[in-house]
């Protein structure tokens, strides 16, 4: 009736005169840096936004004539937008990876990303935002295995709470990564472009076996989840997966905050796994971390063993 509401307008590369820039950083990132899809997208997100500023300020000049004075002032700009130290750290980031590109690709005779003030970032002065495991056990009783929504939210929650994969990770497991004689999954090109093994617990695989068995739409994909909005596939973003985990966990009755998705429920297993005196490098294997340090975060949130170590005060008792 009306076909001209329907069609999407997608801006062409006449229209924005910077996409031929941005295809070869893209092209950069990934041959040269090795960047996964995933991180190119924020790093590119970050070039842009470094692009619309010099458009905006200093327009119809020519990304040979950038000075140091402009990029120092499209810093400060961006730091201005920044709420957390996070968010600080990767703004001023992408800049510098930007400007090293720029300089790389002799689109500049200058490597301006050296003036780029570093933000300070401690990683280890949070905790990780996490769940009591009697909450994430309640929730995934909660879900009702009678429909195959029911049953494949079940089986990803499982998958999720047991081995601490990455929202990514579930959704590259293929039916063929599951070795049911064994007990393990095989997960592939992990955050470390390392594949690794998890283990596969007794209610885990009955899950996925009843998922698979009954709920599966029956088409032909070798991934394991698929969606059951058509077109029915493998899912194709994070997003999909982190809705079924809030959803999933609020039906449970978790009152849930600003971080609530599959890394919400890794947080919750290792730091159930560290309060269980797990061995710390046993937890790291678990959850696919090449270096030590970066599972220490969860210690911190084990304070009954801290007590045990903590040295008496000095002072003696006021």
């Amino acid at each position: 009736m009306a076909p001209e509401r329907f069609i999407i307008s997608v801006p062409s590369e006449e229209d924005d005169p910077d996409a031929p820039l941005l295809a070869s950083f893209s092209d950069y990132l990934r041959r040269v840096r090795g960047l996964e899809p995933k991180s190119r997208e924020g790093v590119l997100l970050g070039g842009r936004r470094f692009l619309d500023w010099c458009r905006h300020h200093h327009p119809g000049q020519d990304i040979e004539a950038l000075t140091a004075k402009q990029v120092l002032a499209a810093v400060e700009y961006r730091l201005s937008l920044s709420t957390t130290s996070g968010s600080r750290t990767a703004a001023t980031s992408h800049i510098r990876t930007f400007l090293r590109f720029l300089y790389w690709a002799g689109r500049h005779h200058q490597d301006l990303a050296r003036i780029v003030p570093r933000t300070p970032s401690w990683r280890l002065a949070h905790l990780p935002p996490r769940l009591a495991w009697e909450d994430v056990r309640h929730a995934i009783d909660a879900i009702g295995a009678t429909t195959p929504v029911g049953i494949r939210d079940r089986a990803v929650l499982l998958l999720l709470a047991t081995t601490g994969i990455r929202n990514g990770e579930l959704r590259a497991i293929r039916l063929r990564d599951i070795d049911w004689r064994t007990g393990e999954v095989f997960v592939r090109r992990t955050k470390g472009k390392r594949d690794r093994v998890v283990p596969l617990l007794e209610e885990t695989g009955a899950a996925l076996a009843d998922y698979i068995l009954r709920a599966r739409p029956r088409v032909d994909s070798p991934y394991l989840f698929l969606s059951f909005t058509p077109p029915v596939g493998p899912f194709k973003c994070a997003a999909p997966v982190s809705r079924i985990v809030r959803k999933r966990l609020r039906h449970g009755g978790v009152e849930l905050g600003r971080v609530a998705g599959a890394h919400l429920l890794r947080h919750s297993l290792a730091t159930q796994l560290v309060g269980q005196r797990r061995p710390i490098n046993e937890v790291a294997d678990l959850l696919g971390h090449r270096s030590i340090n970066t599972t220490a975060l969860y210690v911190k949130v084990a304070a009954s063993q801290l007590a045990e170590v903590a040295l008496p005060f000095p002072g003696g008792v006021a």
